[in-house]
This record gives C-alpha cells, sequence and structure tokens, in this order.
C-alpha cells in the first residue's frame, strides 16, 4: 500500500515538471520568436524593445527615440510580433485541448474540430456575420458570437447524426462532419457569390486559410482569458474524461451520468473554437496531432494528457507561425496550409490502423 502511495506521489511529482519544463519551454520560446520575421530586425534592437516596454512601464524611464513608441521598430515588435505569437499559442492552445476533450466525448482519436466539420461551421458564422450582418444584436462581437453559435450547431449536428441507427462510429463520425463541413462550405461560397463584391473574398480568405496577421492586444486578451480558462477548467474534468473512456455504462457504475457533461463539454468546446476561428480563421489537424503525438509518448490518462496537450499545441502553432513567415523570403504562407501539409499524414496514419478507438470497448 504504502509503495502504491509513494509511485503514485511520485508519478505526479513528475508530471508537475514536466508542466513546468513546458511552461518555461514556452516563454522561452515566446523570446526567441520574436526575433524572427519577413522583417529584418537586429536582435538587440527587438529585445531593446521589449526591455524599453518593461522599464517604462514599471519604472517610467526615458528610453531611446527608436525604440519609442510610435517609431516604426516599436510597431513592429510590440503591434506586429508579438501579438501573432501571443495569439499563435493560445489559439494552439485551445485548438490541442478541444481535439483532447472531443476524442474522449466519442472515444475515438480521428476527432478533431477540423475532420468533424466544427471550425468550417465556426467560419460559416463568421462569414455571414461580416458580409451580411447576421447576429448584428451582438454589436462590435457579432463576428465571434456568430463563429461561435455556428460551432455548437455543427457540434450537436455532428454528435447527433453519427449516433443515428445505433452508436456512434469512426466511419459515421468521418462521414457526418465531411458532409457538414461539405454544406458549410458550400454555405459560405454562395454567400460570397450572393455578395458580389470584388472584395469578398480577400475578407473570408482569412477564415478559410487561418492566418495570424490581424492580431491584437484587444483580442488577444479575450483569447488568451478564455484559453486559459477553458485549460484550467478541463484539466478539473480529467477524471470524467477518463471515465467517458470506460464507457457509460461503467460511468453510471461509478455515480457519473455522462450525458449533460457531454453537453457542457460541447458548448465549452464550441466556443473556444468559435472564439479561436474569428481570430485567426480555419486551422486544422492541431486538435488531431497534438493530442495523438502526446497520447503516443504519456498514455491516455487525462489527468497529464489535458495540459501537457494544451501547452504542446502552444509552442506547435507558435513555431508553425514563424514557419510560415521565414520558410519563403517576403512571402507568408497561410499557416492553415502548413498545419494541413503536417497533419494529413498524421490523419491518413491512424485511418490505415487496424482500430480507431481507444478506451472501454471502442
Amino acid at each position: 500500500m504504502k509503495k502504491a502511495q509513494h509511485t503514485g506521489r511520485s508519478c505526479l511529482a513528475a508530471d508537475a515538471v514536466l508542466v513546468w519544463v513546458l511552461i518555461i519551454l514556452l516563454g522561452a520560446s515566446l523570446v526567441v520568436a520574436v526575433t524572427f520575421g519577413t522583417m529584418p530586425l537586429a536582435v538587440e534592437d527587438v529585445y531593446g524593445v521589449l526591455r524599453y516596454k518593461f522599464l517604462h512601464a514599471v519604472f517610467r524611464l526615458p528610453v531611446p527615440a527608436d525604440w519609442a513608441a510610435g517609431s516604426a521598430l516599436h510597431d513592429v515588435v510590440w503591434l506586429i510580433r508579438l501579438p501573432r505569437l501571443v495569439l499563435g499559442a493560445a489559439v494552439g492552445a485551445s485548438l490541442a485541448i478541444c481535439g483532447v476533450v472531443m476524442q474522449a466525448l466519442v472515444k475515438n482519436p480521428l476527432a478533431d474540430p477540423y475532420i468533424l466539420g466544427i471550425s468550417s461551421g465556426a467560419s460559416l458564422g463568421a462569414t455571414l456575420a461580416a458580409l451580411f450582418g447576421v447576429g448584428a444584436i451582438w454589436g462590435v462581437r457579432s463576428v465571434g458570437a456568430m463563429a461561435f453559435v455556428g460551432a455548437l450547431l455543427v457540434s450537436f449536428a455532428v454528435m447527433a447524426l453519427a449516433n443515428v441507427g445505433g452508436r456512434a462510429t469512426a466511419v459515421k463520425l468521418l462521414l457526418a462532419g465531411s458532409a457538414l463541413s461539405a454544406v458549410c462550405g458550400a454555405f459560405s461560397n454562395f454567400a460570397i457569390y450572393l455578395r458580389n463584391d470584388d472584395h469578398a473574398p480577400a475578407q473570408i480568405i482569412r477564415w478559410t486559410m487561418g492566418g495570424l496577421g490581424a492580431a491584437n492586444w484587444q483580442d488577444n486578451s479575450v483569447m488568451v482569458a478564455a484559453t486559459i480558462f477553458g485549460c484550467l477548467f478541463f484539466v478539473t474534468q480529467s477524471r470524467t474524461f477518463n471515465l467517458m473512456l470506460l464507457g457509460d455504462d461503467s460511468a453510471v457504475t461509478l455515480g457519473t451520468d455522462l450525458h449533460r457533461w457531454r453537453i457542457l463539454y460541447l458548448v465549452l468546446t464550441s466556443l473556444l473554437i468559435g472564439l479561436a476561428v474569428y481570430n485567426a480563421g480555419t486551422i486544422g489537424f492541431v486538435g488531431l496531432v497534438v493530442p495523438h503525438g502526446v497520447r503516443l509518448l504519456l498514455g491516455t490518462d487525462h489527468r497529464r494528457l489535458v495540459p501537457v496537450s494544451a501547452l504542446v499545441g502552444a509552442i506547435f502553432l507558435l513555431w508553425a507561425d514563424v514557419a510560415c513567415r521565414t520558410l519563403l523570403p517576403g512571402n507568408e504562407i497561410p499557416i492553415g496550409i502548413l498545419t494541413s501539409l503536417l497533419g494529413a499524414p498524421v490523419f491518413l496514419y491512424l485511418m490505415m490502423r487496424h482500430r480507431y478507438g481507444f478506451g472501454g470497448d471502442a
């Protein structure tokens, strides 16, 4: 008994160390990645601006004019590079943790906001709000609100369609998600056609290909706060996620009704996906690749899977954005294209495996 308790404490300590290492790595990634960009800047100038922002905010110390607010150097570092890196970390963490939650909900490693069409639903909602003013009752936040509504409706629709005629399976989830994704894409294109505006495609390309170029500190504050809240909440739900892998019958025996938890988790993941799409467009496969990779290394216990996936997702998308800005000198690759190129082979690998499920009798 004492040996088991000691082993349990050792595992918890190791998990805590891993989480803190990833947090430090995320902070270091932000500090290093800010030096990369399409515009060549001296490293000492980049860190000079960051040092100025800290010293000026805390001690009100005067700074050289080249680093002061309003200078080209200050604006590139503080208003362009750093906000998009912070947004990339927040969106990456959100998509990764949403992938973990969805995979637990359906006991299937193929579940992902992009593959199941939920990101397409959010994109459709954002498109209708941007082009036709749908959801104007929410004012300046109508695009974000409609992205959430679109994600939520498609989430429930995918689950409902996959459960028609029996329990959801991998094939039924993929078919339902693919069908609804195609429908949402068709309606988005039809909306652009009806608008008959030469500038409409340029407006929509942000949501269809994904991008972090429109990041700003005001919208980032909402995205970061929602991501932190979502991560902390889902970390506390690790026991319920583990029960979902055992199946509903086993969970009821242990005193937990999973149905109401599924509804709550769908609403919260739809909120995170809606915010992610509103801020960065449709970025695919992060919710598939990151949780699957972490699960291969650490196993299926959600006590470590949830926090580690969130942090790895943040680091992954942060550096993916750096790659998008540096791989082609003078050009920027849409981040959704890069993540799809990386994620599609992983998806095909999962499809070719003999078993698609994990946990229980999936």
